[in-house]
């Protein structure tokens, strides 16, 4: 059995998906971008506040499930460029105790929706 989850304070979907799908005591996520939830406007002014944003996103969908990032353990990290990777990472790792981090993968690609520079995803498990 599956429980869409959905809140207001993360973006609502540009497409036909959910924030997240809640299936058992497992949690998946669908990507977040850089989107103010309350704007709908891009947070792009520079690679950490887009991140800190896609990451905040990511926060109010795992609230919205009754989780924290302390159940998160997988984390899919899409970015444009490569070179952003230690910034992007430096802002990731606030939110994460590193002893009990997620695995995770880094891919970079071509292009992201809205042509963003960072997408990130999640599972995570109660």
């Amino acid at each position: 059995m599956k429980k869409i989850i959905n809140t207001t304070n993360a973006p609502a979907p540009i497409g036909p998906y959910n924030q997240a799908i809640l299936s058992g005591n497992t949690l998946y996520t669908s990507g977040q971008i850089a989107l103010n939830p309350k704007t709908m406007e891009l947070v792009i002014d520079d690679i950490k506040s887009e991140t800190k944003q896609v990451m905040e996103n990511m926060k109010a969908v795992l609230e919205a499930a009754d989780m924290t990032f302390e159940n998160v353990i997988k984390s899919s990290i899409f970015i444009s460029d490569m070179n952003n990777f230690k910034q992007i990472n430096e802002v990731y790792g606030k939110y994460f105790d590193e002893a009990s981090a997620p695995a995770r993968e880094t891919v970079e690609v071509a292009n992201l929706p809205k042509f963003v520079n960072v997408e990130i995803s999640m599972i995570a498990i109660k």
